[in-house]
């Protein structure tokens, strides 16, 4: 079974988070949602606190396919602000790991060099954050071992290429039918 650890830091965007956690669930991808607050609970940037499956010090990053990081402000921000996420976010995209991020946090994708020479999408007004990348303006887009998306409202797809990269297209295929999402 695929895993994944999506993080979680204070000013997350929720519904980024939370529908990927959703999609991937019902796909069968085993998820874990991640602290890097120290705390059990994190509050996003609309106040909704969701109780966490484990803090940053209890993963076990060598049990996981994919690093998933959700927008919003300052959730981007306070992500890219803890070293040791950073560290591994390093050591996935140096091994060839699946790393993904939606919204604002593709700048930190950005920042840390990944995007050179690869086709990436963020948050309008982030465009700039993407060092080296073409940007386009789709949903959402995988190229190598990173995959994109632009905002809230592309959630669904950007979950939907998770599922697809973690398990197969048909599964991500199935998914969209079942949630009556038209691909």
């Amino acid at each position: 079974m695929a895993k994944a650890g999506i993080f979680f830091a204070e000013g997350y965007e929720e519904i980024e988070a939370l529908t990927v956690v959703d999609l991937c669930r019902r796909a069968g991808v085993e998820i874990q949602m991640i602290s890097v607050t120290g705390e059990g609970s994190v509050a996003g940037s609309h106040g909704i606190c969701v109780k966490m499956d484990a803090l940053l010090t209890e993963v076990d990053f060598g049990q996981l396919d994919m690093l998933i990081l959700p927008g919003g402000m300052p959730g981007t921000r306070n992500l890219e602000g803890c070293a040791s996420l950073m560290e591994e976010l390093d050591r996935f995209y140096a091994a060839g790991k699946w790393i993904a991020a939606i919204c604002a946090a593709p700048s930190v994708f950005g920042h840390r060099g990944y995007l050179k020479g690869r086709e990436a999408v963020c948050y309008p007004s982030f465009e700039g954050e993407l060092t080296g990348a073409t940007v386009l303006s789709e949903a959402a887009v995988a190229d190598g071992n990173v995959i994109t998306g632009r905002g809230m409202g592309c959630a669904i797809p950007f979950g939907l290429i998770i599922v697809e990269k973690l398990i197969s297209r048909a599964a991500a295929d199935a998914l969209a039918e079942s949630i009556v999402y038209e691909r």
